[in-house]
């Protein structure tokens, strides 16, 4: 009885118990994740080798690049969410993708001389707003494939979950091998083959959605503006957010400044309305989820050093050969996928098992613990460079650690705040909460270019004890502890203002993405499903 209500909660066939729909977002997600985490691994090579960016330079646009990725996501939930829906967005951001990756194969002759340097920044531009329109939406249609209750939503999200980390896993060394090995053309060309697939599956697909995803009102679409259909105006704007974008990746230090400008303003608006509009339970958790926000910087400032400087050190002074064969360095991003597939069900387990017997760590002591084990993978990983020795090479035992150490102190924060911030925030805010959340997000990849910066100075390709690289990771590392270990002292003041013991049922909206661990840029804006009141999610 119970099946057989399941699936007239959503209908159609199914594959594994499943909607047939699922399979269809795992395999899209899979490639434009394969396509995505594939051209990161080698970015920052293609930078400096390629179009010989300064260290310095090269760290910042990547810095630019990925904060930027953490915006679009939100405006293309909004416009999906009153406008065209989840498919087509993901349809139309799936186009901008596959072009995006596809320019990014016309590489020119190289150095910042040549004109095809345009057609990378270009690429950059499209590739942004593409995820920006793809990542905000897709994971929405996997919550609309089933019914409110059905027990096999859960489920669901970890299968997603896996594509969405097989494909990082896949394309940072498929990708990775290729551009080091053969050539920035090959390596690009399949991230861009990739994306492609995953178009063609999600277009081929569309019958198993069972129209889930379409557009709120469809007749609006339909209507003319200026003679043109409204719809085709949105995907104009879309283009023409690609020509914002074009612009503003070449001119980081706007991006920054405009984060800071947002930054400011919605942080303001979010204490007036805190102080002048709510009662005392709505202020006390904005609070907290202010105080959780901030924190967000500092931990993927320090966190994304894992495609800018840590690839490059990695590259430049690490002993990467493996059984005979010298490994490229871009291949080493894979491993943050492959620790959050097989350790993601055990930290879920984990908290479940502590909460049963009342020593669950709260929220901002998760988050405290976090920023601790972020702190002490760089510490890890000074400490191997110095015990190898002045002017030897650092063992590569040393990266598996330093990114074990970063994924479980990801596993204690992203997956964790994100199911707070939609138990904090009220019912009317949580759009803006979850926008502020990915602001914090974003500033922090900005910030992240500037202390890679900080890394890229003369002398890095000396020894090892002498680089730069290891005097900043240094002291990064003790900031990530010292912070950490501050949060966990206040936590229980933070909790008390987070008033877990009041009915949360109106505080209780997941978003699309909340369960993918280790894609903290994957949520949008929308509001797809309820918590039962105080029942966690990770």
């Amino acid at each position: 009885m119970a099946t057989d209500a399941m699936s007239a909660s959503v209908g159609g066939k199914t594959f594994l118990g499943h909607p047939r729909g699922l399979f269809v977002l795992f395999f899209a997600e899979m490639w434009e994740r394969f396509s995505y985490y594939g051209m990161r691994a080698i970015l920052i090579f293609y930078l400096l080798q390629h179009w010989l960016f300064s260290e310095e330079k090269a760290y910042i646009i990547y810095g630019a690049y990925t904060a930027l990725v953490y915006i679009t996501p939100v405006i293309g939930g909004y416009l999906a969410d009153r406008y065209i829906g989840q498919r087509k967005a993901v349809a139309f951001g799936a186009v901008l993708l596959t072009i995006g990756h596809g320019l990014m194969a016309f590489e020119g002759t190289g150095g910042q001389d040549s004109p095809m340097i345009n057609v990378f920044w270009l690429a950059l531009a499209f590739i942004i707003m593409g995820v920006g329109f793809l990542k905000a939406n897709i994971s929405a249609i996997v919550g609309q494939l089933y019914g409110q209750g059905d027990a096999r939503r859960d489920p669901a999200f970890t299968i997603f979950y896996m594509g969405i980390n097989l494909g990082a896993f896949l394309g940072s060394l498929i990708a990775g091998y290729l551009g080091q090995t053969y050539g920035w053309a090959y390596g690009f060309g399949a991230a861009g083959i990739g994306m492609f697939l995953g178009l063609v599956v999600f277009v081929w697909g569309k019958p198993a959605l069972m129209g889930r995803g379409e557009a709120p009102d469809p007749e609006r679409l339909k209507q003319r503006v200026m003679g043109v259909p409204f719809e085709w105006m949105i995907y104009l704007a879309g283009l023409g957010g690609v020509v914002v974008v074009w612009g503003l990746i070449q001119y980081q230090d706007v991006v920054g400044w405009l984060l800071a400008a947002f930054g400011a303003g919605v942080v303001l608006y979010l204490l007036i309305t805190a102080v002048a509009k709510l009662d005392r339970i709505d202020r006390d958790r904005i609070f907290a989820a202010l105080f959780l926000i901030a924190l967000q910087p500092l931990f993927w400032a320090l966190f994304e050093q894992a495609g800018s400087s840590l690839n490059v050190y990695t590259d430049e002074q690490v002993n990467r050969n493996i059984l005979g064969w010298e490994v490229p360095a871009s291949m080493f991003q894979s491993i943050n996928a492959f620790y959050i597939v097989t350790l993601g069900p055990v930290f879920a387990g984990l908290w479940l098992w502590l909460a049963r017997r009342g020593w669950e760590p709260s929220t901002p002591a998760k988050f405290g613990l976090g920023l601790i084990q972020l702190g002490a993978g760089f510490l890890v990983l000074v400490g191997g460079a110095f015990a190898a020795g002045t002017g030897n090479p650092t063992p590569v035992i040393f990266i598996f650690l330093i990114y074990l150490l970063h994924t479980t102190g990801e596993l204690c924060l992203s997956p964790v705040g994100l199911s707070a911030m939609t138990k904090l925030a009220p019912a009317r805010m949580v759009g803006l909460i979850m926008g502020t959340w990915f602001l914090a997000s974003a500033a922090g990849n900005f910030i992240g270019g500037l202390i890679a910066q900080a890394t890229g100075g003369e002398g890095a390709a000396e020894g090892a004890a002498a680089t730069p690289v290891l005097d900043v990771y240094s002291t990064i590392g003790w900031v990530g502890i010292g912070v950490g270990v501050a949060v966990i002292a206040v936590s229980p003041f933070v909790r008390r203002l987070m008033h877990e013991d009041v009915d949360n049922a109106d505080h209780s909206h997941v978003l699309a993405g909340q369960r993918e661990v280790g894609e903290p840029a994957a949520a949008g804006v929308h509001t797809e499903q309820e918590l039962k009141p105080g029942e966690a999610r990770y």
